[in-house]
């Protein structure tokens, strides 16, 4: 689309205000609003903002930085009332020179994307987000789930249904192909998945599916939550993403009628070098303290180090594809949706396509055995290795790979640990009510 085009299809829609969206390193939605009035010019010179007021961007004594709005982002935001009517840009982040910035999570996804553009291929993804909807009144800390039902439960006349029809409704409306939307397994938890697409618009996909669920909640005086556990003794929330490759002219890697599960050679040295590094991957991945109450045995979440078709205890997992050819794929059970999708996306990339470059092979599947029950001693026995088991052990993973540093570039892996460790470091020092419940009374 060009500005033209964009500033007509902006009148007919009639919106009154145009967002132009970025994210910090960690993923945080940002925004400067501007009326439609000042579009022309932004288009034409694009805008500039204090960087060093963004957690991972510019130091203060470099501070200038740059958005170049992204034309074929546009799209209205449905659920804003008519008089406000409100639309979106996403943008790219560039320097006052109009060289991208290193710093712009977006921009090392596009920059990984093109690199393997430039080898005449394209890197899908379909991610499949979980979330939660609470009671308004549920408090900060002991959340109610909104609703009593369970994996796949139906009905009629049901709040959280309506609801999450109504999310499904704005979410193609803004041009989100959603495939479909049910009941997980926890109460109060649901699920939307949409199309897959390629890497930089499907992680687009998740950062306006993830405001969208959490606006128009608000809107009926619900808590939306994308949490990964929020709520103890039940499933947390994952965000699996299946992931193929193809060429430019439409053929899928990932498929060889030849091979066992039609899985290609070209695809097992993929998941093999995302095998190899998941230690490090899992620190982008699953991002937060909490990640790692979810990715415990026993809430069918991936913990060990494995791969299988049927098996959803190994990390990675090859779905039947049935007779498509395109359908053959890999799904990653590891991420979470408090991840930031760009620089998550880009690290799956940049692992999976070492496994390529140096034709890496996986472990045997794990197609037979039910690794949660394994004990310890057979599972070392089977060389099946675990998951970091807290954000300490996967940034120390991240900092012992070269891979992620050479990933984000020294600034921006800096920024990001440094933040992460923050966070550790904030986490380790509180004190839990599960302290108090213990020792208080008992010491």
């Amino acid at each position: 689309m060009d500005a033209k085009t964009l500033i007509k299809r902006v009148e007919e829609d009639r919106a009154k205000f145009v967002s132009l969206q970025f994210t910090d390193v960690f993923g945080t939605v940002k925004s400067v609003d501007l009326p439609v009035s000042k579009l022309p010019e932004a288009l034409d010179q694009g805008i500039m903002f204090d960087g060093s007021s963004v957690e991972g961007f510019a130091r203060i004594q470099e501070s200038d930085m740059h958005l170049r709005p992204d034309l074929d982002t546009y799209t209205v935001l449905p659920w804003t009332p008519e008089d406000m009517r409100r639309s979106r840009i996403i943008c790219d982040v560039e320097l006052p020179d109009g060289r991208p910035y290193p710093g712009d999570p977006r921009g090392v996804l596009k920059r990984v994307c093109n690199e393997l553009s430039q080898k005449g291929m394209i890197y899908n993804v379909g991610p499949e987000p979980e979330f939660f909807l609470f009671r308004g009144n549920g408090g900060g800390t002991h959340p109610v789930p909104f609703d009593t039902g369970r994996y796949f439960d139906f009905s009629s006349d049901d709040t959280a249904v309506r609801i999450r029809t109504k999310l499904i409704l704005a979410l193609n409306e803004m041009g989100l192909d959603v495939e479909v939307g049910h009941h997980e397994v926890a109460l109060g938890q649901h699920e939307i998945d949409f199309r897959f697409a390629d890497a930089v618009k499907t992680a687009d996909n998740i950062l306006m599916m993830k405001f969208t669920v959490k606006a128009i909640a608000a809107q009926e005086g619900i808590i939306a939550s994308f949490m990964p556990k929020p709520v103890f003794g039940e499933n947390g929330s994952g965000m699996h993403c299946h992931q193929s490759i193809f060429t430019k002219d439409g053929k899928n890697l990932f498929y060889d009628g030849t091979k066992e599960m039609n899985f290609s050679d070209f695809a097992r040295h993929f998941i093999a070098g995302q095998l190899k590094h998941a230690k490090g991957l899992t620190g982008l991945v699953a991002p937060c303290v909490n990640s790692y109450k979810r990715l415990v045995p026993g809430y069918e979440a991936p913990v060990y180090i494995g791969w299988a078709q049927t098996n959803r205890s190994a990390l990675i997992r090859i779905p039947s594809a049935g007779n498509n050819p395109n359908a053959v794929r890999a799904e990653l059970r590891c991420p979470d949706p408090s991840c930031n999708p760009y620089l998550a996306l880009a690290a799956m990339l940049v692992c999976g396509m070492e496994g390529v470059e140096q034709n890496l092979e996986p472990m045997e599947p794990m197609n037979n055995v039910n690794v949660f029950e394994l004990t310890r001693r057979q599972r070392r026995e089977m060389g099946i290795e675990e998951l970091p088991g807290s954000l300490k052990e996967a940034l120390l993973a991240m900092e012992n790979d070269p891979l992620f540093e050479n990933l984000l570039g020294k600034d921006l892996f800096d920024s990001y640990t440094r933040g992460k460790w923050s966070d550790w470091d904030e986490f380790r020092t509180s004190v839990s009510d599960w302290e108090i419940d213990r020792y208080l009374l008992t010491i």
